[in-house]
């Protein structure tokens, strides 16, 4: 019997109606687990609560003892939540003494980007603007994930607003890749990818508005889910771009990431992108038969210009999935014409225009080039009236949203699209330092294959599926229709308990000599 073999029958020993998480992911043990706790995953993490063999308040130590540890060179946390986690830790380890579990995530303690409203903590926005700024209440999705049982344990460090790929920008510093330190963690939720990769939270939250979610995902060898357009509230979060933002749970595993969504979704009047659905049971999904699953595989442009490293490791994992799908074909995917960015410059300055004129060296040096380009773009007499340009805007607001609205149409002859979720290996410290605090907004790398999927308002989700020679991980994403979660999640899982990357993570002071991952046992 395997070690995932043994939780397993400790999980379904603890029985009962209150062991939800015993029948569905085996991540109970009859005897504290080996090791450190924050090594778990989330499934195994919540068995051992279930099965008493953890508490709420043990599994929060253990993560707040890693921040401890490792944040000062990661930096992905901001402001760890000590006092608050604890208490909230205390109450919930209360409850389960009465046999009371709220969910499959009561007592597992999570990390927020630190641009998603807290009443409890600051909300930074990683800017010295908004550094002593605390919301007057929770955002939506925090709400939820409070009533679900899980703990809120730190505020992640991210690009100042959200604006970087790579999450060299912040007020509080660049982000650290706990798989290489001399490389950037991606971004903008770069604070939450590296935290959980670093065993700082057993998951986190981060926002997406071309990639945010996924690009740590895939750079920081962890499991990140762009939902599609309203399906997830953005009550709370932001300031971003309205139509492209999409918050989405980053963890190690795909089963970790079902369990996250089942506890994130849900109608909010008060967003009007939000999208009223039937419940969707996440939890269950991973173990979805998947043998009968079309996959497209987009080769242009998404395959263009691909790194050699990135190139080989998306084709080996092609060929798994070949073993595991009912076909796999190259496809053909059109999604139309759609804008370039410019179109954001409304949305960005409506928040930012007053701060912006007011105090400018306020910003960090990228986030002030952009500005003031997005200024200059609106203000630009050659290229028509503000009045004009805003009503172009407005003319490509509604062109994105019917757009979204009729993409299902594109997936003629194929169920799910596969391909590499960057281009490139995620660059040094050094370099994109260099790029973002000098004179131009150029980023280093493209978003080519994230952004389309924040246009068309696509659930995409980064699985790793491989490690260059330098041992830096390596994405593919698996997208689809609108709403078909469920099918990218099972699809995942049965990818990842196929080539074995279930939960791997970083071994070492900084990262490097890491294990392929731990596999099934």
């Amino acid at each position: 019997m395997n070690r995932r073999e043994l939780l397993f029958a400790a999980a379904a020993a603890a029985g009962g109606g209150q062991s939800l998480l015993a029948s569905r992911s085996g991540a109970a043990a009859l005897d504290k687990p080996a090791g450190d706790p924050a090594d778990l995953t989330i499934a195994e993490a919540a068995g051992a609560i279930r099965a008493g063999t953890l508490t709420a308040s043990d599994l929060t130590k253990a993560c707040l003892g890693r921040i401890d540890a490792r944040n000062p060179r990661i930096n992905a946390i901001i402001t760890p939540m000590r006092e608050q986690a604890l208490a909230q830790a205390a109450a919930l380890d209360a409850e389960a003494r009465t046999g009371r579990f709220r969910s499959a995530l009561h007592g597992v303690p999570i990390a927020l980007k630190d641009n998603i409203d807290t009443a409890d903590a600051p909300t930074t926005n990683a800017s010295a603007l908004l550094k002593d700024h605390v919301p007057a209440k929770d955002a939506h999705v925090v709400r939820r994930l409070r009533e679900a049982g899980a703990i809120i344990v730190a505020k992640a460090n991210l690009a100042e607003f959200a604006v970087s790929p790579t999450n060299a920008t912040s007020h509080y510093g660049p982000v650290r890749n706990p798989w290489s330190e001399d490389h950037v963690s991606g971004g903008s939720s770069g604070g939450s990818g590296a935290a959980v990769a670093a065993g700082m939270c057993f998951g986190a939250l981060g926002t997406d508005s071309g990639g945010s979610v996924r690009i740590p995902s895939a750079w920081c060898g962890v499991v990140g889910l762009k939902p599609t357009a309203g399906l997830v509230s953005n009550g709370g979060a932001g300031p971003g771009i309205a139509i492209l933002d999409t918050i989405g749970p980053i963890a190690r595993t795909v089963e970790d990431v079902s369990l996250l969504l089942g506890a994130m979704t849900g109608y909010d009047p008060f967003d009007p992108a939000s999208v009223e659905r039937p419940r969707e049971d996440y939890a269950a999904v991973p173990g979805r038969p998947v043998s009968a699953l079309r996959i497209g595989v987009p080769r242009r442009p998404f395959f263009d210009g691909l790194d050699p490293e990135v190139a080989g490791a998306v084709d080996t994992a092609l060929k798994t999935l070949a073993t595991i799908a009912g076909s796999i074909r190259d496809v053909d995917f059109r999604w139309g014409d759609l804008p370039e960015g410019a179109f954001t410059a409304p949305d960005l300055l409506s928040y930012h225009s007053r701060p912006f004129a007011e105090r400018p060296d306020a910003y960090q040096t990228r986030t002030r080039n952009i500005m003031q380009m997005l200024t200059e773009m609106l203000d630009d007499p050659k290229g028509g009236s503000p009045s004009h340009k805003l009503g172009e805007h407005v003319a490509m607001i509604r062109s994105i949203a019917q757009r979204q609205r009729t993409i299902d149409a594109a997936f003629d002859g194929f169920d799910i699209l596969v391909l590499p979720t960057t281009k490139t290996l995620p660059p040094t410290v050094t370099a994109a330092v260099a790029s973002e605090y000098g004179p131009g907004v150029e980023p280093l790398f493209s978003i080519e294959n994230t952004m389309i999927f924040n246009l068309v308002g696509l659930p995409a989700l980064s699985v790793p599926c491989g490690l260059s020679k330098d041992g830096l991980p390596i994405g593919m994403t698996i997208a689809g229709p609108r709403f078909s979660e469920v099918t990218l999640l099972a699809l995942g899982a049965a990818y990842e308990r196929r080539a074995g990357w279930r939960g791997s993570r970083p071994v070492g002071r900084d990262g490097r000599n890491n294990p392929v991952g731990r596999g099934e046992g």
